[in-house]
């Protein structure tokens, strides 16, 4: 998908790679309150449990989604350092603009971070990276500790080494779903390293495309 947005963008004249336009403003990280399917005094439709295993049967791909270093909570100084989450849920949503789209639980602790910094980058993993993805699974380590990393062209998030592809973006727009916030990007800059197999992620499961 990063290929055919690199092709899109230079087929209508645009930089694949662009330069700051203006400074990252800051999202408010949630935004709304819960919005409920399903009222206080009403049965569910399905358990948490059956929407688990259901939903397990449909096959992922798998990112790491990072952020530059930001204010602190009262938006003063250098209050941590780059931040960062695997995520499975990311997809392409458009074309015209270049915008994409990841889902974070309210109740994360990095993505107050990220809505801070106003920018990410998705990196996207390969096949053999799933030892890097459970680094940034696990709540409160160090998650860059030994993971080398160079700043994404435009926003300097961080882009992780050896990822086949990594798409740089601003926030620009954050929307309630349930218990979790759909985050979309405008892609801002974008690059592949090439072919390879993509880390999935299948019924609670890494694997790889078979031949």
């Amino acid at each position: 998908m990063a290929a055919t947005v690199v092709r899109y963008l230079r087929s209508v004249g645009s930089p694949t790679s662009a330069p700051a336009e203006r400074e990252p403003e800051s999202v408010d990280a949630l935004p709304r309150p819960d919005l409920r399917a399903v009222g206080d005094d009403e049965r569910a439709p399905v358990s948490p449990a059956e929407f688990r295993t259901v939903l397990g049967n449909f096959a992922s791909g798998v990112t790491v989604i990072t952020a530059p270093p930001g204010a602190d909570e009262d938006g003063n100084g250098d209050g941590s350092g780059p931040a960062g989450f695997a995520c499975q849920s990311f997809a392409s949503l458009s074309l015209d603009p270049p915008l994409v789209t990841f889902m974070v639980a309210r109740t994360s602790t990095t993505w107050p971070r990220i809505a801070r910094a106003g920018v990410f980058c998705v990196n996207i993993l390969g096949a053999e990276q799933g030892e890097l993805c459970r680094s940034f699974a696990v709540s409160g380590a160090d998650k860059f500790a030994g993971v080398a990393h160079t700043p994404a062209p435009v926003t300097g998030s961080p882009q992780l080494d050896a990822v086949p592809a990594w798409i740089d973006c601003r926030i620009h727009a954050v929307h309630t779903g349930g218990d979790h916030l759909i985050v979309v990007g405008r892609v801002v800059a974008m690059g592949a390293a090439g072919e390879g197999d993509p880390l999935l992620f299948h019924k609670g499961r890494f694997g790889r495309l078979a031949d």
